[in-house]
């Protein structure tokens, strides 16, 4: 079994075309049927803020492999010291079910993230080409950092302005040094999501807040789930979610715009209805589209698998006896 901790993760290091392919085909294997992914069940005990995530899934295609993983969110360790996510997946062959390999850092988990809003972002500039564009990120934790490297990796000179706002201050030195002079740090959401041609959410809110109009033809990437109220519904319909089944639940802000708009399945476009079958020309041109993913375990075991392929023949990582 090999065992992969966050250093051997970053020296593989990050290619953001590669991990964002690996989505993409993860999501055409979706569309086949080529996968196995029961809904996730959450550990909850005391507080209740703090949950604890099993995602097991097996993924077809060029992946051919199966997992699980297990990952830990506790908000409250912010103010500690202590990072919120921690994160370990185990990968085992898929035709024996033989453990293969270890990844216990939560970056990989991280990079999941940021290559499925990869993904949609590359979708989205397909159907309505980018210029000048202003990029506006709330949360500036770790997965607010990968989300800039990646749209920084992906957009480059196209950026006009970056705008980032994290209601505990911005830490300047996890800015990329290639969008630095670029940054704008904000003093509220407002300056970073008012004018943002991409706007990402990245934060720990526990409830829904941001209640103003997006800019006209903007791409939201509701990454954190929680952050706007179903007043949304006001300024815009084009609504994508991963999975209906996964994102409706759990006081996400699908599951209130369901309970107090009526929002349904129906309504909504799903990850493969993009990718598979070109549907984001569909909505109206005018309105800006919504992107909300709960996470899905046959992402994460597709980018496991990336990086455990990656460390095996850059000969990265500890390999231990069963």
């Amino acid at each position: 079994m090999l065992y992969l901790n966050t250093s051997d993760i970053e020296k593989v290091g990050k290619n953001w075309k590669e991990t964002i392919d690996v989505i993409e085909h993860a999501v055409h294997s979706l569309k086949k049927e080529d996968y196995a992914q029961p809904i996730k069940p959450y550990l909850r005990y005391h507080d209740m803020s703090n949950r604890i995530i099993a995602m097991p899934a097996f993924v077809g295609g060029d992946t051919y492999m199966a997992g699980i993983k297990w990952i830990a969110s506790f908000p409250k360790n912010l103010q500690e010291g202590i990072q919120r996510a921690h994160s370990i997946t185990i990968l085992n062959e898929a035709r024996t079910g033989k453990p293969v390999a270890t990844i216990n850092t939560a970056l990989v988990s991280g990079i999941r993230t940021a290559s499925v809003s990869g993904l949609l972002l590359k979708h989205y500039e397909q159907v309505r080409p980018l210029q000048n564009v202003t990029v506006g990120i709330i949360g500036f934790g770790p997965i607010g950092r990968l989300h800039l490297q990646m749209v920084t990796a992906m957009l480059g000179e196209k950026i006009a302005k970056v705008v980032l706002y994290d209601i505990a201050g911005i830490q300047q030195e996890h800015i990329p040094v290639e969008i630095k002079e670029k940054t704008v740090i904000a003093q509220t959401w407002e300056e970073a999501y008012c004018e943002a041609d991409v706007f990402i959410t990245c934060t720990v809110s526990p409830h829904g807040f941001i209640d103003k109009q997006p800019k006209r033809q903007s791409l939201l990437l509701n990454v954190s789930l929680r952050d706007f109220t179903p007043k949304i519904l006001d300024y815009t319909r084009s609504i994508i979610v991963d999975d209906w089944t996964e994102v409706c639940r759990e006081n996400t802000d699908i599951e209130i715009m369901h309970l107090e708009r009526g929002l349904q399945k129906e309504d909504t476009k799903s990850i493969t209805d993009i990718v598979c079958l070109d549907q984001m020309k569909e909505f109206p041109q005018d309105e800006p589209i919504m992107f909300n993913p709960m996470g899905m375990a046959i992402f994460d075991i597709a980018i496991a698998a990336y990086y455990y392929k990656q460390a095996l023949s850059q000969g990265i990582g500890t390999h231990l006896q069963d």
